[in-house]
């Protein structure tokens, strides 16, 4: 029997880590979450509450972490790069404190350096992270860009260079973000178009794939914007994500929403996922 995806959401864990996104996750209907654990748009670090980390773990929900998005070892700033390495250390520290099944990460840009030097800076100070994983410990999943400027990774094909410059790591695994694949030139919305970009994936990077972020796009295929629509309501449309519910490349694969709105729009967007992957 093929494994079903779970259908989740990034949660508000106002008010505590668990308390805070246990209750959001009963309120939209999610079946897994995604959290942040550290302010994402900052390089200041904190430590959980024990307490919190505990209840969280022992839920059984399944949980994932997102680090923050200034992260990028492709930078030629020497801060940048130095801030990215403390944060995913301490993303995938946290991530075994709560149990979390994987630590979500962007791929980053060259900036202002050639790309084969932003390649070899990711080698030389991932790839040493990744050693640091324990066993049992969460994976660290790497999710590529809408394309803008100097990503190092935005079609499913840059993947191959990526994953190679950190010598295919077995702990280097992905996040497929259905709106920055649609950005970067993967037609989702056409005839064919989903199961084209996940054959694709497989062919590349056979089991790697560990959670997909289901996001409508409010630009047009191909547009390097990086603008999440409702499901259902951007280019990509409602049936696409039907479609790679049913791809084998999915099967078991969670499936987070990042989408627009608060609660009552994220529990929409979940039900229609459900209704779609149900149906």
């Amino acid at each position: 029997m093929t494994p079903t995806s779970l259908i989740g959401g990034h949660v508000s864990v106002t008010g505590g880590l668990a308390t805070g996104g246990l209750k959001y996750m009963a309120e939209i209907g999610a079946e897994m979450i995604q959290v942040f654990v550290t302010n994402p748009r900052g390089w200041a670090l904190n430590d959980g509450k024990p307490d919190e980390d505990a209840k969280l773990a022992e839920s059984g929900v399944p949980a994932f972490i997102h680090v923050p998005y200034l992260v990028n070892f492709g930078s030629p700033s020497p801060e940048t790069l130095a801030n990215s390495i403390a944060v995913v250390r301490h993303g995938l520290r946290r991530g075994v404190e709560i149990g979390a099944k994987g630590v979500v990460v962007h791929t980053g840009s060259a900036v202002t350096q050639p790309r084969d030097d932003a390649l070899r800076q990711l080698h030389d100070n991932l790839l040493p992270l990744l050693d640091e994983i324990p066993e049992g410990g969460p994976d660290l999943l790497l999710e590529p860009m809408a394309g803008q400027g100097a990503m190092l990774c935005a079609t499913v094909q840059d993947l191959e260079p990526y994953l190679a410059a950190l010598d295919w790591h077995p702990r280097a695994c992905i996040c497929l973000d259905t709106c920055h694949a649609f950005a970067a030139g993967h037609d989702l919305a056409a005839e064919g178009g989903v199961r084209e970009t996940f054959d694709a994936l497989h062919a590349i990077a056979p089991g790697r794939l560990k959670l997909i972020h289901a996001n409508d796009s409010k630009d047009v295929c191909g547009a390097k914007k990086d603008r999440h629509e409702n499901i259902g309501a951007g280019h990509i449309g409602a049936q696409p994500f039907g479609d790679m519910m049913r791809h084998p490349a999915v099967a078991g694969v969670p499936i987070c929403i990042e989408t627009p709105g608060k609660a009552p729009k994220h529990a929409e967007d979940i039900a229609l996922l459900k209704k779609l992957r149900d149906g």
